[in-house]
């Protein structure tokens, strides 16, 4: 598969209020039943266990409905962890969903901007995090904003996106026909696919970035986990 460059509906402006309301409920239904929160948690994890942190900060690019913002803090919660995350969302309509649905987590505070111009100062996180969110910028956005990121984060970047594949396609595109009528989910989880890139592509892209040595690791089902240490 080549990759796509068209644009997600999700990235056009204009969209119903209700049909991105309904997509974002379903986005939140693929990330439990595909795993999304397993990489992130378990680095989270293999890292307090070899530094036995008891607290950090943490920005989430792209935070979505702040679904994974809550998984990371009940991770936190159970450990006895301190933990603060900030939950960036550029997107109006997407930021009013996630302040209703981390209401109820004082440990998350929601904040408007964009993942290429972060309101932050150099150093301002222990961690950087995105979640499927890298794929919607080309390859030269990607390289700039790593960079950028690098500046933010203290400790380390965590990233979690999508593996390009016919597989993946061919289950994402059955799938969401299978439980939503949606538009715009029936549209954009295939089209994600399309637009993320090999594991390949990803190590040449994170390589190119030049930002330090990285972990780079495979989750089913056909996402992709980096892990970029950078200071103690």
């Amino acid at each position: 598969m080549r990759r796509s460059l068209e644009k997600e509906m999700m990235d056009l402006p204009g969209n119903p209020a209700q049909l991105l309301e309904e997509d974002l409920k379903n986005l939140r239904t693929i990330n439990r039943a595909l795993g999304a929160y397993r990489g992130v948690l378990r680095s989270l994890e293999d890292f307090r266990r070899k530094t036995e942190i008891t607290g950090f900060s943490l920005l989430d690019v792209g935070a979505g409905s702040g679904d994974i913002a809550v998984a990371i803090v009940r991770w936190a919660r159970r450990r006895g962890i301190s933990v603060r995350v900030v939950a960036m969302e550029p997107d109006p309509i997407t930021a009013q969903v996630a302040r209703r649905h981390t209401r109820n987590f004082p440990e998350i505070f929601l904040v408007r901007g964009d993942g290429l111009q972060p309101p932050f100062s150099p150093g301002s996180f222990d961690f950087v995090f995105a979640s499927q969110l890298l794929h919607h910028f080309s390859e030269r956005e990607i390289v700039e904003v790593l960079r950028l990121w690098a500046g933010l984060a203290r400790r380390a970047i965590l990233l979690n996106d999508l593996i390009r594949h016919p597989l993946a396609y061919g289950g994402i595109w059955l799938l969401t026909r299978l439980f939503t009528g949606n538009e715009m989910t029936c549209t954009d989880a295939p089209l994600s696919v399309q637009r993320a890139f090999t594991l390949s592509e990803w190590r040449e892209i994170f390589n190119r970035a030049g930002i330090g040595e990285f972990i780079l690791s495979s989750i089913f089902p056909f996402r992709v986990l980096a892990f970029f240490p950078l200071r103690a």
